[in-house]
């Protein structure tokens, strides 16, 4: 992932995570993602970046505006 130097940072959910494992599965709840689509602007905090890393093949991460 590039460095993205913003205070927050839009993360959207571009595939589905059905048959995945449980830790990527609960990762991507924990971030607020739920359906195909549905977008959560969250802190750009080192916390949160590494669960954006562990399931980055699923979501798209952009600058939140």
């Amino acid at each position: 992932m590039k460095s993205i130097d913003t205070k927050n940072i839009k993360v959207t959910l571009l595939r589905s995570f059905a048959g995945r494992n449980e830790s990527q599965r609960k990762t991507l709840v924990s971030l607020g993602l739920s359906k195909i689509g549905s977008s959560r602007v969250l802190p750009n905090v080192n916390p949160i970046l590494g669960q954006v890393n562990k399931v980055i093949q699923f979501i798209r991460v952009e600058p939140a505006e």
